[in-house]
């Protein structure tokens, strides 16, 4: 027999909505409540009633991909590595948009789609509680993480502390002594954020050099755009004494440093470098130095890592760590 939502609600001492929030809206429910209600939802074997015709079936033939997809236009390329790997698969892929886990005051990915319509998972750029990657296996939902820290499920992750380190090392080469970094702020403590581990590393270059940690400070704009960027590099410009150095998280907010550095006057790089961070098509059309991410590879190898647990090929526990590059341009 089927289990409804009224056996789940009941079983869970809670009301029909709530249980319909917790699938849908689950910012609306307290944490305890939240927990109580997806344990019984394991326990019974919930399934949403759309999908009972569908788990009838051996595999639905879908994967689901989770990001910020409306915060970020990386995961765009990322998805198209994905969507590369499945091209010659009978596969639907479905996209599932999530805000900006730097935005959000509570980051962590505490609902995952366990509906039954989905074979495999892919979660880029969202961290997840403990407790989720928990149901996750449980439900024997096949899942890969990119950009995202979890040790018990496979991932496929880029060093951040790596590409802050490359950058830290770039500068103090060029005689650089005092750096300021500009990203997005960030509301949440729940998780480390690559801009944190992109300072880290950029603190063990100064380190190595000799020099202290108060010459990187951190600047955090008022929009993670290229207006945020030109702003920024106003507001920078007022200091005594200004940085010679400028890293923005992005190449859109590292352009709005660069334009707006060229609109004060100031001589690129003479007086003030400016390095990006991503390796897109802004950072090659300004000549801006920036760090190249391999976007569509790790969308490919997550993928294969996926494609692979669903053939039963995989290895449990893979973990892959890319490194990213460096490219010097005429900004530094």
């Amino acid at each position: 027999m089927k289990v409804t939502i009224y056996e789940v609600a009941n079983q869970a001492g809670v009301s029909i909505t709530t249980v319909s929030h917790v699938l849908n809206r689950p910012d609306r429910v307290g944490a305890a409540t939240r927990e109580r209600v997806l344990n019984v939802m394991d326990e019974l074997g919930f399934t949403p009633k759309p999908t009972a015709v569908t788990l009838a079936r051996k595999g639905v033939g879908r994967i689901g991909v989770v990001a910020p997809f409306t915060s970020y236009s990386s995961y765009a390329v990322r998805l198209s590595g994905v969507l590369e790997a499945c091209a010659d698969r009978n596969l639907d892929v479905v996209i599932f948009d999530v805000p900006s886990v730097a935005a959000a005051t509570s980051p962590l990915l505490r609902t995952v789609p366990v509906t039954g319509r989905l074979d495999g998972l892919l979660i880029m750029g969202v961290p997840l509680e403990d407790v989720m990657a928990r149901r996750l296996a449980q439900r024997k939902l096949a899942t890969v993480l990119v950009d995202s820290l979890q040790q018990d499920l496979n991932r496929v992750n880029v060093d951040d502390e790596n590409g802050g380190y490359q950058i830290g090392v770039h500068l103090i080469e060029r005689g650089h002594r005092s750096f300021t970094y500009v990203s997005e702020g960030q509301r949440s403590d729940d998780y480390i954020s690559p801009a944190q581990r992109r300072k880290r590393g950029l603190l063990r270059a100064l380190a190595e050099a000799g020099l202290p940690a108060a010459e990187l400070r951190h600047w955090i704009a008022a929009s993670n755009d290229m207006r945020g960027g030109r702003e920024a590099a106003a507001a920078i410009l007022a200091q005594d004494p200004v940085p010679t150095a400028l890293i923005g998280h992005h190449d859109g907010l590292a352009a709005g440093l660069l334009t707006g550095l060229r609109a004060a006057g100031r001589r690129i790089p003479e007086e003030t470098a400016v390095v990006g961070y991503d390796g897109t098509e802004v950072a090659d059309a300004l000549e801006m130095t920036t760090v190249e991410q391999p976007f569509a590879e790790t969308g490919r190898i997550a993928a294969a890592l996926l494609l692979g647990m669903l053939d039963g090929s995989a290895r449990p526990h893979q973990q892959v760590n890319l490194t990213p590059a460096l490219i010097a341009r005429a900004t530094t």
